[in-house]
């Protein structure tokens, strides 16, 4: 198993500090860290948090999945690991140019 968790359907008013209390009744918590809106700067409702162990992972899934944490019942499982992007920018165009291809135009 792994020890980083997800947790979903947080509330806008969840704090990491809530976060790592919450998740401290099951275990150590290494780190807990809110999700935030780059342009907002208000949570994007969900979060992962780091247990120093994967037992007190599987304790903390199997006590807090389901159960309301600040108003909202919550979701936790284990998280995946992130998926690989390709690229940047659209991601189609690689040869570097706008949007003419060499000499041929005219």
């Amino acid at each position: 198993m792994n020890n980083r968790l997800y947790v979903g359907n947080l509330s806008y008013s969840t704090t990491n500090e809530s976060l790592t209390q919450a998740f401290g009744e099951f275990g150590n918590v290494a780190s807990a860290k809110l999700v935030m809106d780059r342009e907002t700067g208000r949570s994007k409702g969900f979060a992962f948090v780091e247990m120093e162990t994967d037992a007190e992972a599987q304790a903390a899934i199997n006590a807090l999945d389901g159960q309301s944490v600040d108003g909202r019942a919550i979701k936790v499982n284990v998280a995946r690991p992130p998926e690989r992007r390709e690229g940047g920018f659209g991601g189609g165009n690689r040869s570097g140019g706008g949007g003419y291809r060499g000499g041929d135009r005219y």
